[in-house]
């Protein structure tokens, strides 16, 4: 057994242990895993899975566990025997390979709160993804590294349900132990199951340390003001968190301590989908570069990318280091938040472009997760947005009750006194189908005020379906944009969608309202009569 394969169970003759971004590139071309780019980023095609297949994702029954786990849909059992069968399973196949490539990673940049992460997967290329998303160990340190989670990653493998007790037929089985410290995934090559498995994992770890595991975006401005970006996938975190004029802490997934924000990861993972240089350059330079993983990318015969193309999924990816992007935070770590933003993407129309949130209202907002699932980012999404509420804009990654993180999150702001914004990236003028998207121009210009704290000086307006406080007039911006009723033609016909939404909110918070407050209850939004 080679060091690089100690601790995993698994054993192999010819093992490619923590290579460089350019020598995973060149074993990925020459096993024939993909293409380059005209730009020398590498290109992979997942096959069927082109997104999260949640419908596949177990958490072993442990004893040591269970009374803690938030059980459900989320977090469906794996019987523990069932997890033996399956686990010897994946390390038989890896063992059998004539070839493997691990990584030594860490997540989380703050040193004492990071774990140490050992991949160990088939392909070159899924290791320049790991090695892309999380955190690169100095050469030095990379001495007898001991990882405390270990990855088994066998995307070629099918799982078999009846023995290994996953989804009745279904050969994909993504199983993760806390017990034990090892996530085994079989039967996907979507890479994003590798970096959303640690994600799950610091979401478990972290609230027992007194640190708020978050699904945000942040970055921190030439003041040192640090800002959180909440949301799906398909809201823009990583977009507008890409701010030319703002440093870059993380596009994803970050921690809130006693002393500010840490990122878990050391790369970006976003969505390419129509993809502008204009609009968002940042990320347009970093995905056209060598180094950059490309997942189900269209291009032509020269390589050349054609990113509005989605014969594959609306779901496509680029996967860079974080240092392509040319604005980022040293050390991917920031002060203490002086405004948290929750991003939306409202396939109603109603919800205005920019609100400010009470904490209450902050509360209700971080346990609601309204937004729209984007088609493509979840296997088996129609063509069309489905409005959805997903708690703590995160609630497919929460090994734990979504009340533990909201009360969390609540002590947080309250302690260090940041304003809340709620923020529709969503449609305008009409629902999915009739209005259009909301301008990302006029986004990043509310923002930036939002940012620089001009706009909490307005004067503000209630909406009466959703009581939030909306800014009456900002300089540059239309005012039937700020008030989405004025941006319909049809009056009436906002007022039953606005009602039709408040309703679906309403029904969604009662799985919360014996586990809030009575200011976060009468914070809940109430029809207008």
């Amino acid at each position: 057994m080679t060091d690089s394969l100690a601790g995993t169970g698994v054993t192999n003759g010819t093992v490619h242990a923590n290579l460089t971004a350019a020598s995973l590139v060149q074993q990925a071309m020459l096993r024939g895993e993909g293409r380059l780019s005209a730009d020398g980023a590498f290109i992979g095609i997942t096959g069927q899975h082109t997104g999260r297949s949640v419908a596949d994702k177990f958490v072993v029954d442990e004893p040591e566990t269970s009374a803690d786990v938030w059980w459900g849909k989320v977090n469906q059992k794996l019987d523990a025997a069932k997890y033996e069968v399956f686990l010897k399973r994946v390390r038989g196949y890896l063992g059998g390979q004539k070839e493997l490539f691990t990584q030594d990673l860490y997540a989380g940049a703050d040193p004492k709160y990071r774990i140490k992460v050992r991949l160990v997967t088939t392909n070159a290329w899924h290791a320049l993804f790991a090695r892309n998303m999380f955190i690169r160990p100095a050469e030095a340190e990379l001495e007898g590294f001991t990882p405390d989670y270990t990855i088994l990653h066998a995307p070629e493998l099918e799982s078999v349900p009846a023995e290994d007790g996953g989804r009745a037929g279904s050969t994909t089985l993504i199983g993760l132990s806390f017990k034990q410290k090892i996530i085994a995934i079989a039967g996907t090559s979507y890479a994003g199951e590798i970096k959303k498995s640690i994600f799950t994992v610091m979401n478990w770890l972290l609230p027992a340390q007194g640190v708020l595991p978050m699904h945000c975006s942040a970055n921190v401005g030439k003041d040192g003001d640090t800002a959180l970006f909440f949301g799906l996938s398909g809201t823009g975190k990583t977009t507008l968190s890409s701010d030319p004029e703002r440093a870059l802490i993380g596009d994803d997934e970050h921690g809130w301590t006693e002393t500010g924000v840490f990122n878990f990861e050391g790369g970006c993972y976003a969505k390419v989908i129509k993809l502008s240089k204009e609009a968002e350059p940042q990320i347009w330079d970093a995905s056209h570069r060598f180094g950059a993983v490309l997942e189900n990318v269209v291009s032509d015969k020269h390589g050349k990318l054609d990113l509005d193309d989605n014969r594959y999924t609306e779901n496509t990816r680029s996967c860079y280091p974080i240092e392509f992007i040319p604005n980022t935070q040293p050390g991917g770590m920031g002060g203490l938040p002086k405004n948290v933003v929750m991003l939306t993407a409202d396939a109603f129309g109603v919800l205005p472009p920019i609100s400010k949130l009470t904490p209450a209202q902050a509360m209700y907002h971080f346990l609601s997760g309204y937004t729209a699932r984007v088609a493509g980012t979840e296997k088996g999404l129609g063509k069309e947005p489905q409005a959805t509420f997903s708690t703590c804009f995160g609630a497919p990654f929460l090994p734990r009750h979504p009340e533990v993180y909201g009360r969390m999150l609540e002590s947080l702001i309250a302690r260090d006194g940041a304003q809340v914004w709620l923020v529709n990236t969503g449609w305008t003028g009409g629902a999915y189908g009739t209005g259009h998207r909301m301008s990302i121009k006029h986004t990043r210009a509310l923002l930036r005020a939002a940012l620089d704290g001009s706009l909490a000086q307005v004067e503000f307006v209630t909406d009466p379906f959703f009581g939030l406080a909306i800014p009456k007039a900002v300089a540059g911006i239309p005012g039937d944009v700020l008030n989405p009723r004025d941006s319909w033609q049809d009056k009436a016909a906002y007022d039953a969608t606005a009602k039709k939404l408040v309703g679906l909110f309403e029904k969604n918070f009662e799985t919360f309202a014996g586990a809030v407050g009575d200011d976060v209850k009468a914070a809940a939004i109430k029809a207008a009569a």
